[in-house]
């Protein structure tokens, strides 16, 4: 009996010491330190990608007078019953401009545009400028959409993998969101994040979640084709050495099982 309650009560105790709370990671702690221009600021740059070699664009251009702009798209609008319009559309190669490997494209009418480089709202306004009043005598609107905007989350998340934004704009919180958050083995003050610029140069900025000024930062708004790499804190580093997760979960069994029959063995001698 005295053998059976000292059982008992290091089962209790065991049970009592492996529950523990959940672990809570806390992220931005200083937002309320962060003046309210600064986030304003940070909000109006946000989706004015630069265009890079591999892009691949859509680019239309509209007026009132829809038989004007026709030659300047390669998606051709048709005025319906109405007020409305509607458009065909062909394959990719037809629709969509790819920024050549110099940074190039081939414009209807315009012919050869050098674009690498500019934001997408400077390559709006260029194409605009080239357009009115050379050809045409009213100001026409440009819109600059990217079709292969991609994000790669490599790393501690929570499912890593490559994000794909429609709409061409992405920001990191958004990014970190959509890879299911990091995990617990991941460091929230060291984040990687890796971007080729227009000159296929490689640059590196490293991202402290904890502190809320990184909502600030130029590379808070992401850029297609950057990435982002999530390091493992020291314990996910020095597990990434140690015997596999089965064998590691079996041993520590065995030696919490070997420890408590030791425990009891003394105690009952007593």
């Amino acid at each position: 009996m005295k053998i059976r309650n000292l059982l008992l009560i290091a089962v209790v105790a065991l049970l009592f010491v492996s529950c523990k709370e959940p672990q809570q990671v806390p992220y931005m702690t200083n937002i309320d330190q962060i003046p309210p221009a600064a986030l304003a600021t940070a909000t109006t740059q946000a989706g004015d990608f630069t265009i890079k070699p591999g892009d691949m664009l859509q680019i239309n251009v509209s007026a009132s007078n829809a038989d004007a702009v026709k030659p300047f798209n390669k998606i051709q609008y048709i005025p319906t019953l109405g007020t409305g319009m509607s458009y065909t559309m062909g394959d990719n190669s037809s629709v969509f401009y790819l920024v050549d490997d110099h940074g190039n494209i081939e414009f209807p009418v315009l012919g050869r545009l050098h674009i690498s480089g500019m934001t997408k709202k400077s390559l709006e306004d260029y194409i605009s400028s080239l357009i009115c009043p050379r050809y045409l005598t009213e100001k026409p609107g440009v819109e600059c959409r990217i079709q292969n905007f991609r994000v790669y989350c490599i790393g501690e998340f929570g499912h890593a993998g490559v994000i794909e934004a429609t709409n061409g704009r992405l920001n990191l919180i958004e990014a970190i969101a959509m890879s299911g958050d990091l995990t617990l083995q991941g460091r929230r003050d060291n984040i990687m994040l890796i971007r080729t610029d227009a000159n296929g140069q490689r640059h590196v900025k490293r991202i402290n979640l904890g502190d809320a000024n990184f909502m600030t930062m130029p590379e808070f708004e992401l850029q297609q084709n950057d990435i982002l790499y999530v390091q493992p804190n020291e314990s996910k580093a020095r597990q990434a050495w140690s015997a596999p997760p089965m064998v590691a979960f079996g041993s520590s069994i065995l030696s919490i099982a070997m420890s408590l029959i030791t425990f009891i063995t003394v105690l009952a001698k007593k």
